[in-house]
């Protein structure tokens, strides 16, 4: 059975990043990161966020995290402006950047304390942890340190520790890069079970298309930068739950696949030939002047 999406009007959609550009100051002058990127999320979508290295996609999550502020446009949530951190948006990195002297359980308590410290009594707060431990199923391993558990189960407590916040939208930096393959397919079966139980709201930057195709609502297809943008957005109709070996020879699984594989390795390929053009001219003109 699928979540429920809640559809928000055009005028007041649940996340809106409006037209938003980026730049940066350097020693040459300001680079463009991104230009003119917009995108509505409705509540309980899974978005993916795809496109080669250094097309603006962290900046993009960092912008909704509150960590950035857009050069121009700017990010809404339930109609109020983004313009600092706050516990509605939850980021996991790919580094878990878990407390190496903390146990699983206080990891996540550090962030329970902060976000419930005033609304929750102890006994709640306990309660409320391994709730969320037990989301990721780690509840065996509560009260092991980080040097204890494998790379894939810090991954889990720092998930936990993000939806122990309570967070209306979940910011994910490529959470499974660095896992090898098998733990990344149980983080994602995981992380579909999770989505289906709570409806978070989910922007997730990736560089894996079966994993965008396989997670995603919708995913966001960026094209390559400088003034990086929104190049295509798919719509991934597959009926959810999902599971991975039965989509392996889904022909609409399949279609979706190519199309972004399609945009990632011809489309924008061809728009990286296209803009070096006027570079390798101007190289053959100022080598004709010198020559002269």
């Amino acid at each position: 059975m699928n979540s429920p999406i809640i559809t928000d009007s055009k005028e007041n959609p649940f996340l809106n990043i409006s037209q938003i550009d980026m730049a940066f100051p350097t020693d040459t002058g300001s680079f463009t990161a991104l230009k003119s990127v917009d995108l509505q999320i409705d509540k309980g979508e899974f978005i993916s966020l795809i496109g080669h290295s250094g097309c603006g996609k962290s900046t993009v999550l960092n912008i909704v995290a509150g960590l950035y502020q857009a050069t121009k446009g700017g990010v809404l949530l339930k109609n109020k402006e983004v313009n600092e951190p706050g516990p509605e948006r939850a980021v996991v990195f790919q580094n878990h950047s878990l407390l190496p002297w903390l146990t699983s359980f206080q990891n996540v308590e550090l962030a329970v304390k902060q976000v419930f410290n005033k609304t929750m009594s102890k006994a709640e707060m306990k309660e409320w942890i391994e709730y969320n431990l037990t989301l990721v199923h780690m509840d065996h391993a509560m009260h092991k340190r980080p040097d204890e558990i494998s790379g894939g189960m810090k991954q889990r407590v720092g998930i936990a520790r993000a939806l122990a916040m309570q967070p209306e939208v979940l910011l994910m930096d490529e959470p499974f890069g660095a896992l090898d393959a098998l733990t990344r397919a149980h983080m994602q079966d995981s992380l579909m079970e999770i989505q289906n139980e709570l409806n978070n709201t989910v922007i997730m930057i990736t560089h894996d298309v079966d994993e965008a195709v396989l997670l995603s609502d919708r995913i966001v297809m960026m094209t390559n930068g400088p003034e990086a943008t929104v190049g295509e957005i798919l719509e991934v109709n597959l009926e959810r739950p999902r599971n991975r070996l039965s989509l392996a020879k889904d022909i609409v699984y399949n279609r979706l696949r190519s199309e972004v594989l399609t945009f990632l390795y011809e489309k924008q390929r061809k728009v990286e030939n296209i803009s070096e053009k006027p570079t390798a001219k101007k190289t053959i003109v100022k080598q004709a002047v010198n020559e002269s």
